[in-house]
């Protein structure tokens, strides 16, 4: 097993910006505001040619709420996964007297820890001196944010890592799942329900995820990664430069993943911002199901009316796969990830070309494209050009007058004999070179005289 390292400190100390510094990402949101890590982060990082595993975690806050405590949870389970933690602090702001809680703690669990001094730019070294109170030597200072003193930290890590064990796990792997949808409609429980651990912090307040977090796991011998993401409210109620980074993820995440899952409110219904989650999601590409959840406790007129709802509101994609689940009780979460399996396959979009074009050519048959300017749209053959969505190239003449309505009805008929369910389908019409476009013939000389008196009779 790879060395893990586990970053902890109070919030704000710049351990997200340390953890993209180190892997050589961007993946942890970071900005001038406390707390925003909630859950664990997990990424490779490569220190003096060896890889390990780092973790990145909420900050040790004083607050004592429900909240805070679920977060020290996740810091706890991190520092007991952990080979060796890094503890920063903040140079600039100087000692707290809540360094000193996390510094006891640690020594409680007896972790072995190296001292980190972030923001030290500036700070003198009698100013970082009082940091050797915490009991963890005079520490190493860096500037996490500009890239100052990380290679002597990597030589001082060096004794801590096992470079003879096996390399670390890949963080991204298999299918990639994306898990989105409004504020509190319960995606972060129903991940921790997939894993089957309390991976994600849950509590009873929109907002309570506010980064994207990739989670590697396997089902049924498949790897997947889960992606839980922030919840997106509506643009006009988005606040703060946190949040819109927030939403810009989260949105990003489905444009990488390869299947989503729309989580809706069973007591709300589908509510316009879902549409436009849905629409974004189409538009960028992935598989797409809906789990409607918290769907236990409603009475039998709730659900009938949500159906309907429901059957109203996406007779524009009746090709959506719908689950009614509880991802609190558990209650219909086992049949999601088959349908992702089978979403996942039918994106693959494994058909040949002489099944595409027989399919093309029973369409075409059964309903001719309309004539432009007089002259027919003849569709000669078509074949695969893309997978995840599949993409249908299509090679025909006047490709270019296709009407709207009948892409429309080709793409039916490719989802009908494929069964392409849960996907949606580009068609890319292409229009064949005319090698005489563009040129003129030379009149002879006698040519030129008839064509002239031809233009003087008329």
């Amino acid at each position: 097993m790879a060395t893990v390292f586990a970053l902890v400190g109070r919030p704000n100390v710049g351990k997200s910006t340390l953890f993209n510094r180190l892997t050589g990402r961007r993946d942890a949101l970071v900005a001038n505001e406390p707390g925003l890590t909630r859950d664990r982060r997990y990424g490779k990082a490569v220190l003096n040619d060896a890889t390990v595993l780092l973790i990145d975690c909420g900050g040790l806050s004083e607050d004592v709420d429900e909240l805070g405590e679920l977060m020290g949870d996740q810091v706890r389970l991190a520092i007991s996964e952990a080979d060796h933690v890094l503890f920063l602090v903040d140079a600039r702001a100087g000692l707290a007297g809540q360094d000193h809680d996390i510094a006891d703690y640690l020594r409680r669990q007896g972790a072995g820890v190296t001292l980190v001094l972030n923001k030290s730019d500036g700070v003198s070294e009698h100013g970082m001196s009082e940091f050797a109170e915490l009991g963890f030597g005079s520490g190493h200072a860096i500037s996490a944010s500009h890239g100052r003193g990380i290679g002597l930290l990597a030589e001082a890590l060096a004794p801590h890592i096992d470079a003879s064990g096996p390399e670390a796990p890949s963080v991204h792997h298999g299918v990639r799942v994306a898990i989105v949808g409004r504020p509190n409609v319960g995606k972060s429980t129903l991940v921790n329900r997939l894993l089957g651990e309390e991976r994600q912090v849950v509590f009873d307040m929109p907002g309570t995820t506010r980064d994207s977090i990739e989670l590697p796991f396997e089902h049924r011998g498949e790897p997947f990664t889960l992606i839980d993401t922030a919840g997106i409210r509506r643009k006009g109620r988005v606040e703060g430069v946190a949040e819109k980074f927030s939403v810009v993820k989260a949105l990003d995440s489905m444009h990488t993943a390869q299947v989503s899952i729309l989580v809706l409110d069973a007591r709300e219904g589908m509510v316009d911002q879902d549409l436009h989650l849905l629409s974004f999601a189409l538009e960028a590409g992935c598989g797409l199901l809906i789990a409607v959840n918290k769907w236990d406790g409603m009475t039998e007129d709730d659900k009938a009316a949500v159906k309907r709802e429901l059957d109203r509101r996406l007779v524009f994609a009746p090709w959506i796969k719908v689950h009614f689940i509880s991802a609190l009780h558990g209650s219909g979460v086992g049949k999601l990830m088959g349908t992702v399996v089978n979403v996942f396959r039918k994106g693959a979009f494994d058909v040949s070309t002489s099944a595409i074009t027989r399919t093309l050519e029973r369409a075409v048959d059964a309903h001719p494209p309309p004539m432009s300017r007089g002259r027919a749209i003849k569709l000669r053959f078509a074949h695969k050009a893309g997978e995840h969505p599949p993409r249908i190239a299509i090679h025909g003449n006047q490709t270019d007058r296709v009407p709207a309505s009948y892409v429309r009805y080709l793409e039916n008929a490719f989802r009908k004999a494929f069964k392409l369910d849960g996907v949606p389908i580009r068609i890319d019409l292409k229009k064949g070179d005319n090698p005489y476009e563009g040129k003129r013939n030379v009149l002879t000389p006698r040519q030129e005289k008839q064509r002239k008196r031809i233009r003087k009779r008329r």
